[in-house]
Formats: structure tokens, C-alpha cells, sequence
């Protein structure tokens, strides 16, 4: 819902390079190892491990102003926003200047509700132009002063680049004042024109007509931005105004709220434009001032994911309550963190039980069918699929990759007639997707079955995605199983070096190697297509082949002999 210029305005209005760069590097003098063991941690973004290592060199060398920011940035990163303000006002003391020290400085001041201290902040606590404007207008509304507050967003609406972050922020305050009615006018663009916001601000519109007892018109906007999306707080949110509730409005009901949702704002505005360690520092500021801020929780947590910290990343979605709509959202989140963490089954076991808790949403279902299919469990896997396909009720050209997938797990199940049905299925709903084309094609030619519309299939798949180097397999693959080994030749070729440490890939070249009379390059091959890891029933037929020749092995296999006409149409 975010207006890609809104992002990259953004970022530029900002005031600061969207990079988070480091003070100059400092001589430590104290204890050398540990302020080496801390910019090592901090580089691969192990917040926890740089925290320690910061902390401990500064032990020996305490007046060190790249140890002071490069622990604030640890504490941040790892979400101990009290700490970083702790280490923000030693290095302030040191006459140092931290834009993380900053932010660290003003969630302290806020949860201190200390809003005469932000007012009259020196230069040297600045964060950015369009920070420093909204820091400004929620101070004046937090100090009481809401005719100043106002004009503060007047003014910074009035700034070019600026107009949306001015009218956005002015609608909240006004609507935590119970001045629906003017929050109203902003929103729909009756005041100031159109105004674009995220799925947030879309919500607050909704629960603010609410107030203003329009329930059909919070329905018709949560229609023309959501469509019917099955989502449990939206589903919440339609049945109170369906039913005539008054839903409150929540969102914004403080300075404090207000301050966290300008955190929230930059970094939604940041994510994708700046790096993830830099959109961070916003993230996790905003769900320190607010603890229940989902959308900011959730931020936190996908971005520590980005960076690597899945321990981290778990954390933080389990800091979402089994009460909140959202909690199915993290709990996905959290459950892929148990995989990145190898620990397949614990992950298994929690999706199956959030699939059982939420049996009406699509999304659950095929991500357990998903974690089945990656875990070779082809037909549960085809049956979670097929869950979420009944709840999925008439099939849109979006769909196409659920009946994909499900048709991937029915072939591997063995049931190629249904898997062929959902192949089909898929490309009447996206007749130009390469995977299902090359998947049902490279089927097809392996089976032996329809080989001219197999090719078919493939050579389109080939010209939508040239690159893929297991799309040219496929086709070079095709070549082969007709007996044109030197046809086959130069895609495959191609495809490895494409694909250059894919077994299968590896395996297919070594066989064209071998029917072109290149043996020696075929085990060659073929020795590489075993290093690759391959799964262990291919691994076997690799290892017979580099010990009597493909031609033996067919002929074990009761397979036709190279240069056989196969038995195609």
C-alpha cells in the first residue's frame, strides 16, 4: 500500500545517508581482541555477540566513542532500546554524535513522557529533517499544546515531498482527540486531495468512519483495498461493522502512540530502500515505545531474518500473543526460523498445529503443504494443498501456483493422472508460467508421453525465461530421450553453465557426454555430479554408471539402448 515515491522520498527527506555508516574507526588500546571480535559481530549483524564484545572492551578503554556507537547500535539491533540509551548519553558526554544514539535518545525521553526536554533539544540530537518535524509536532500535542501540534503539521505538509507524512500524521492526532470528523476529511482527500497510505492507515480510516457512525463506508473502503481477503483481523474488523458496532479507534491514543507510528512510518518508508540493519534502528524503535504495535513487531522480525539472526527473529514474533489477529502471521514467520535453525521438526510440528488452529485460512494450509513437499512427505503435502484449494472457492490466475505445487506432490506421490489435472489447471489460469510449463513438459519427455507437445511446452518455457539454465536442461533433456545426442549437445552445455552445481544438471551433460562418445568427459562428469550432493537414489545410478557405462546400465534398467526411437506420441 506504500507509493514507491513516498519511499523514495523518504529516504532522501530523511536528512542522512540511507546507509548506517560508522564513526571513524578508533585506536583500542585496552583490549584489542574484544573490539575486533565486536566490528566482526557487528558486520555479520550478531547483535548479542557485538554487544558483548563492545562491552567488554570498553571495560579496558571506556572513553571510546566507536565502541560507545557501535554498542548502541548492538543494543538496538538486538531490541534493548533502555541500554542503548545508555550508552547513547555516555557518548553525548564524550561530546560524540550517534544518529542511532539519537533514536535511543528519544525513546528514552518519551517513555519518560518527557516532552518538554524533545521540545527544546539542541541540533546535536537531530535525526533527520522529516524525523526532527514529526519528533516536533507529537512533543507539542504530548505537551498539551495542540494548536501548535497542528500548525507543526501544517508546516511540514506544506514542505515539498513532505505533504503525505504531514496530513497522515495530522489525521492521527486529530483523531485521538476525537476530531473524527476533520481525521475524515484528510483521509479521503477532501481536505488537502488524495492521499495515499498503508494497509495501517487504510485500517485507521476504517475505525475512524466508524466513529463517525459509517459502517457501509469503512466496508466499501475496506472492499476497494482489500478486496474479501480472508485475513482474521480484517475478517474481525468487517463483522463488527457489519453488525452496527461502534469499533474504537485505538491506534493513535497518545503522544507516545503518535511517536511510534513516526518510527513505524520511516522505517515502512525505508524497507526495501535503505539496508535492512539501517531500517532496523526505526523498527525496533517503534515497537520499544509500543510494545503491541504488530505491524512494528513484525517488521522487527523480518528484518532480523534478512540479516541472519533467526534466533533473534524468533524472538520477536513470539513477543505476538496468541490473541492478536496477526498472531497466525508470526507464528509462519517464527516457524521459518526453526528451519533456518535446522530444527525440521519442531517446525513440522507447529505448523501442523497451526494448521489445525486455523483451518479456514488458505495461507496456513499450503505452507504446511509446502513444509511437507521440502520434507519429501509428497502426499500429506498434497492433502494440506488440496485444503487450502477448497477454501480458495473459485480459482483466479493468482492461484496457479497452488495447483502447481499440489501437482508437483501428486507426482511425486506417484499419482500422475491428478498431478497432470493440476499441471493443466494451473496453466489455464496462467498459460505463460515457465515452471509449469517446463514441470509438465520435462514430465512428459521423461514418461515418453506426448513428446510434441512436451517440446512445445518447453520451447515456450525457454522463451519466456532464456536464462534458466533448468529450463534449457529440460529441453536439451528432450533432445536426448529422441536419440539427437548432438542436438542436445549445446543446450545442455549451456544449461550447466547455468546451473554449474546442479547434480541433475551434471548428471544429464555426463549422459550426452557419453552418447556423443566423449566417455572420458562423461565421468568426468559425473565424479563432479556426485560432489554436488545429489539425492542417494541418483547418487546410486551415478556411481554404476562410472563403474560399467551408461550403455550397461540401461541394460540393466531393461531401458531402451542410446539411439533407440522412443515411444513418444
Amino acid at each position: 500500500m506504500t507509493h514507491p515515491i513516498l519511499k523514495t522520498a523518504a529516504a532522501l527527506l530523511l536528512g542522512v545517508s540511507i546507509l548506517a555508516a560508522p564513526v571513524s574507526a578508533q585506536q583500542n588500546d585496552g583490549d584489542p581482541g574484544a573490539y575486533l571480535a565486536g566490528r566482526l559481530a557487528l558486520s555479520e549483524h550478531s547483535y548479542r555477540d557485538a554487544a558483548y564484545w563492545f562491552s567488554r572492551a570498553l571495560i579496558e578503554d571506556e572513553e571510546n566513542s566507536f565502541l560507545l556507537e557501535g554498542l548502541i547500535l548492538a543494543h538496538i539491533g538486538q531490541g534493548d532500546l533502555p541500554m542503548a540509551a545508555e550508552a547513547a548519553e555516555r557518548l553525548v558526554k564524550l561530546g560524540g554524535r550517534s544518529i542511532a544514539g539519537n533514536i535511543a535518545l528519544l525513546v528514552r525521553d518519551v517513555q519518560k513522557e518527557d516532552y518538554v526536554t524533545l521540545l527544546a533539544a539542541p541540533q546535536e540530537r537531530a535525526i533527520g529533517n522529516l524525523m526532527d518535524k514529526l519528533v516536533l509536532a507529537w512533543a507539542e500535542f504530548g505537551a498539551g499544546k495542540m494548536s501548535d501540534a497542528v500548525a507543526r503539521f501544517d508546516e511540514i505538509a506544506a514542505t515539498d515531498g513532505l505533504k503525505p507524512f504531514g496530513l497522515y500524521h495530522k489525521a492521527l492526532a486529530l483523531a485521538a482527540v476525537g476530531d473524527f470528523g476533520a481525521a475524515d476529511e484528510i483521509l479521503s482527500g477532501q481536505a488537502a486531495g488524495p492521499l495515499i497510505v498503508n494497509r495501517r492507515g487504510v485500517i485507521a480510516h476504517a475505525k475512524i468512519l466508524s466513529q463517525l457512525e459509517r459502517p457501509a463506508d469503512a466496508l466499501a473502503l475496506l472492499e476497494k483495498s482489500f478486496g474479501n481477503e480472508p485475513e482474521p483481523e480484517l475478517m474481525a474488523l468487517r463483522r463488527d461493522l457489519e453488525a452496527g458496532k461502534p469499533v474504537p479507534f485505538d491506534m493513535v491514543t497518545s503522544a507516545r502512540d503518535g511517536m511510534a507510528e513516526v518510527l513505524f512510518s520511516l522505517a515502512v518508508a525505508l524497507n526495501g530502500e535503505a539496508e535492512p540493519s539501517y531500517t532496523l534502528l526505526y523498527a525496533a524503535s517503534a515497537a520499544a515505545l509500543q510494545p503491541k504495535h504488530t505491524e512494528a513487531v513484525l517488521l522487527v522480525a523480518g528484518l532480523l531474518e534478512q540479516l541472519g539472526q533467526a534466533e533473534l527473529a524468533s524472538e520477536a514474533y513470539a513477543r505476538i500473543s496468541q490473541e492478536d489477529p496477526s498472531f497466525y502471521t508470526a507464528e509462519l514467520g517464527r516457524i521459518s526460523t526453526l528451519f533456518a535453525m535446522e530444527k525440521k521438526e519442531e517446525g513440522l510440528a507447529a505448523l501442523k498445529t497451526l494448521s489445525e488452529a486455523f483451518p479456514e485460512l488458505s495461507l496456513v494450509q499450503m505452507s504446511y503443504g509446502d513444509a511437507l513437499r521440502r520434507d519429501d512427505q509428497f502426499a500429506p503435502a498434497a492433502e494440506a494443498y488440496s485444503k487450502a484449494i477448497a477454501l480458495v472457492g473459485t480459482p483466479e490466475p493468482r492461484h496457479w501456483g497452488l495447483f502447481y505445487a499440489r501437482g508437483v506432490a501428486f507426482e511425486r506421490a506417484g499419482d500422475w493422472e491428478k498431478a497432470e489435472a493440476d499441471f493443466r489447471k494451473a496453466l489455464e489460469l496462467n498459460p505463460d508460467q515457465p515452471q509449469v510449463l517446463n514441470y509438465l513438459g520435462y514430465s512428459f519427455i521423461d514418461k515418453g508421453q506426448n513428446l510434441d507437445e512436451a517440446f512445445a511446452l518447453i520451447e515456450k518455457a525457454v522463451a519466456l525465461q532464456p536464462d534458466q539454465g533448468y529450463i534449457i536442461d529440460s529441453l536439451a533433456w528432450g533432445y536426448f530421450r529422441l536419440g539427437r545426442y548432438e542436438d542436445a549437445l549445446a543446450p545442455m552445455e549451456k544449461a550447466s553453465l547455468l546451473e554449474p552445481v546442479d547434480p541433475i544438471v551434471t548428471d544429464h551433460l555426463g549422459d550426452v557426454y557419453w552418447a556423443v562418445g566423449r566417455q572420458m568427459e562423461a565421468r568426468f562428469q559425473w565424479r563432479r555430479a556426485l560432489s554436488f550432493d545429489p539425492e542417494e537414489k541418483d547418487a546410486e545410478r551415478i556411481r554404476r554408471k562410472l563403474e560399467i557405462g551408461l550403455d550397461a546400465v540401461l541394460a540393466e534398467e531393461g531401458a531402451p539402448p542410446l539411439g533407440a526411437a522412443p515411444n513418444g506420441n
